[in-house]
């Protein structure tokens, strides 16, 4: 009876023993710890690379609205050449850095107005379901003197699916980038 007491502590004083040097054994720390700290890390910097790049095509966006208000403005880029292909190409043009080239959501309305107060009651609309409302959409600038307006949206598709609930705010889990100018065009004529 004597022998079963001493095996059952030897063998508890074995396993206080054994969990001892489990705790004070330090080799695998870092491991351990890399472990834990590694999704996390990678989740953040993906997140930040997934935001950067949506604020460039963004800036991008902009670059392209200008570019082509300014070619209007001037006349450089007559009313008479600006179709909806032509102004739809040019903008596109400048857009392949960062999409495909075929510019799949881009969406484009470029209209005159008799008032810059008219053409500041422009309002972007939105669907029912949270979807672009393109009624109305047209390519139409005016002629010399005249004031238009260019508004350009883009639907950025979010890649990571953890950004996508902070990060899109259209119905198809996209972003809507856009861009508009006003200006009136220069007496080229």
């Amino acid at each position: 009876m004597k022998n079963q007491t001493n095996d059952g502590q030897n063998a508890k004083g074995r396993t206080v023993k054994k969990a001892r040097g489990f705790l004070a054994d330090r080799r695998g720390a870092a491991a351990i710890e890399f472990a834990m700290l590694a999704l996390p890390f990678v989740m953040l910097v993906m997140s930040v690379i997934e935001t950067s790049i949506s604020f460039t095509a963004q800036q991008v966006l902009a670059n392209a609205t200008d570019n082509l208000a300014r070619q209007l403005r001037t006349g450089q880029l007559r009313p008479a050449d600006a179709t909806a292909a032509v102004v739809r190409s040019r903008i596109c043009a400048e857009l392949s850095v960062i999409v495909d080239s075929t510019c799949p959501d881009l969406y484009i309305d470029l209209q005159s107005y008799p008032t810059f107060a008219a053409a500041a009651a422009v309002r972007t609309k939105f669907t029912g379901d949270n979807d672009l409302d393109t009624t109305g959409f047209t390519v139409a600038p005016g002629g010399a003197e005249t004031k238009n307006m260019l508004r350009v949206y883009y639907k950025w598709p979010v890649i990571l699916d953890l950004m996508r609930k902070y990060l899109s705010n259209m119905k198809d889990g996209k972003t809507l980038l856009m861009s508009m100018t006003t200006w009136q065009n220069e007496p080229y004529d």
